[in-house]
């Protein structure tokens, strides 16, 4: 089974390096501009759409419905069940330990693939070595995978790590439940795999459970460096969940419809591009779940999953809740408890919105150029996309970590005075199909004079 998915996911991979997709939001009217006006309907190009095209929604509104509470709610409550999932935990008890929480992730992927009729693959897990406090053991990375339908459109992960540790990081028989930390990452993790599982995407989606990440990113690092690599699997985009189940912060204070997006820097990075576009995303089609983009690639001082992915040349980012509450973290009080339903909800559909938007769109636009004309104008002309039938065209202000402004055209050209250096610092552009998904965004093409 292994040789056989490898060939499809060699054949997903992509020659060049493709940015991230996204969907397009009920109007045509731009997300908010901070610290920058927002244009005008006469500002606009003559070619701008000011009504977004009419579009069927239902599909996408029907599977982020599919999401469901009380599954998410078994995952985190059986794997804080276990005790600890520390690395040194037991690996042979059935109740206990780091083994069970891995026999439970690898049981659900199993389910998963009986009940898609033969779209999802369960691969052997990979194990990898790991030395902790003079311990050794063996880790297990558990791995599904869903092989896309069009050959060439790439991979896509969805990730999180289901170990857990408490503040005494030596005592692996010290109560760690870690419900929010990070069984609500891998709840969401299986409950994605299982809806996505009912259909088969564009592009191949890898979903892996990684142990140790708590011990310095070991199962992430050793899921890259040695599983990867070797394979020659290049990654589009990574999707970490971890720490998404809480709105509420350690002096009581609640925000229950934003969560944060964590990149590796500089700003044009491919991880950065990712995050930007996945906050277009959520724009546009999780109304409920505001993004808000982060400057830097993690907390000071704290790192998790995508790090080890951005660090191997592959765009990641982390999703994580918008108040992190750092006294339940690591304790016996993590546990499921503290977390709110509705909230976990939200977060699992919002990476769901987003990986059916990467996965499933049409292709990127290619061959981007501007043209100037006699008139102080400039068009803007990029090669037409299979299965369009509009475009996106997302702007971004120089400095800025997501794009500010963005509207819709029917064909390929745009002709406009306002593609100048000193508004606009790049330009990407995605196509749109019939049902209104969005596709990859391009390369940025860097406005000069």
């Amino acid at each position: 089974m292994l040789a056989i998915v490898l060939v499809s996911l060699a054949c997903n991979l992509s020659s060049e390096t493709r940015p991230p997709t996204i969907i397009p939001r009920a109007s045509a009217t731009p997300p908010p501009t901070i610290g920058y006006p927002t244009l005008q309907p006469d500002e606009l190009p003559q070619e701008a759409t000011l009504t977004a095209p009419n579009r069927d929604e239902m599909v996408l509104l029907n599977t982020l419905n599919q999401v469901e509470a009380d599954r998410l709610f078994i995952h985190v409550n059986t794997l804080q069940g276990f005790g600890s999932r520390h690395v040194n935990s037991p690996y042979g008890n059935p109740s206990f330990g780091i083994g069970a929480a891995a026999d439970y992730v690898q049981r659900q992927f199993e389910q998963i693939r009986v009940e898609s009729q033969g779209r999802f693959a369960v691969l052997q897990p990979q194990q990898f070595s790991v030395e902790y406090e003079g311990v050794s053991s063996v880790g297990r990375n558990i791995i599904g995978v869903l092989a896309g339908r069009e050959t060439g459109a790439g991979v896509i992960l969805i990730g999180a790590h289901y170990d857990s540790i408490s503040v005494d990081r030596q005592n692996s028989a010290a109560s760690a439940p870690g419900a929010n930390d990070n069984a609500t990452g891998t709840a969401a993790l299986i409950e994605i795999a299982r809806i996505m599982s009912q259909y088969t995407p564009r592009s191949t989606i890898m979903f892996v459970a990684f142990g140790v990440e708590e011990i310095n990113r070991r199962g992430s690092i050793a899921f890259v460096e040695e599983y990867l690599k070797p394979n020659g699997i290049v990654i589009d985009a990574m999707l970490n969940m971890d720490i998404i189940g809480s709105s509420t912060g350690p002096n009581g204070a609640t925000i229950d419809d934003q969560i944060r997006l964590f990149s590796a820097e500089p700003n044009t990075s491919g991880s950065r591009q990712l995050a930007r576009s996945i906050n277009l995303i959520t724009s546009r089609h999780v109304p409920m779940m505001s993004v808000s983009v982060e400057a830097t690639g993690d907390r000071e001082g704290r790192y998790s999953d995508h790090l080890s992915f951005s660090d191997g040349g592959f765009p990641a980012v982390r999703f994580i809740e918008y108040l992190e509450d750092p006294t339940r973290q690591h304790t016996d009080r993590d546990v499921i408890d503290a977390i709110r339903p509705s909230y976990l909800v939200r977060a699992t559909q919002t990476v769901l919105a987003s990986a059916m938007a990467l996965a499933d769109g049409p292709r990127a636009p290619r061959s981007i150029s501007l043209r100037p004309n006699d008139s102080g104008t400039r068009t803007l002309v990029w090669e037409t996309t299979l299965d369009a039938t509009s475009y996106v065209v997302a702007l971004r202000q120089p400095g800025s970590l997501v794009y500010n402004y963005y509207f819709d055209v029917n064909s390929n050209t745009v002709t406009w005075d306002g593609f100048t250096p000193d508004r606009w610092e790049a330009i990407s552009i995605a196509a749109r199909d019939s049902a209104g998904l969005m596709g990859p965004l391009s390369n940025e093409f860097f406005i000069t004079n």
